[in-house]
């Protein structure tokens, strides 16, 4: 049974992983418990700053399988999928968005917003714990509240 003190499969998950994947020289990006459909995935996104290779993926898979499974953090049956969070790799924590200040982004907005608009590409200018500011091609700056974004992502065309 998945420890108590964590009342998320992705926070138990978490925990378990990290050390193992930070001990084979690797950084855990993010964990996410998902459904598509009938199937559930339990997603590990690993990355080293060199790039991740199938290789990595691999070993990562080998070395969590066990102390998942004597973990038992998930009851029903699912998917582990361990991979690399990408080149379009979306930015989830703090740590990711002070990383990658400067960089190109789009976000995509959950509605559109008091413009009309539901995407922007731009330069991530700042990050605060609710929101972030980006810069526009045209030099205006938008701040956009993180809670209303479907997500923010690298754009890789524009790196």
């Amino acid at each position: 049974m998945a420890n108590k003190k964590h009342t998320n499969t992705v926070g138990a998950v978490t925990e378990l992983v990290t050390p193992i994947v930070e001990k084979m020289g690797l950084s855990l990006w993010d964990v996410r418990f998902e459904k598509e459909g009938a199937m559930r995935y339990l997603r590990i996104f690993i990355d080293k700053p060199d790039g991740v290779t199938i290789d990595d993926c691999e070993s990562v898979t080998r070395a969590i399988d066990k102390p998942l499974d004597e973990l038992d953090p998930i009851e029903e049956n699912y998917c582990l999928e361990v991979s690399s969070p990408g080149v379009e790799r979306e930015l989830v924590k703090d740590e990711h968005f002070e990383e990658f200040l400067g960089a190109p982004v789009k976000v995509k907005l959950i509605r559109p917003d008091a413009d009309g608009e539901r995407e922007y590409n731009g330069a991530l200018v700042s990050n605060q714990k609710d929101c972030v500011t980006i810069a526009l091609e045209n030099g205006e700056r938008k701040e956009i509240r993180k809670k209303d974004t479907v997500y923010i992502k690298l754009d890789d065309f524009n790196i």
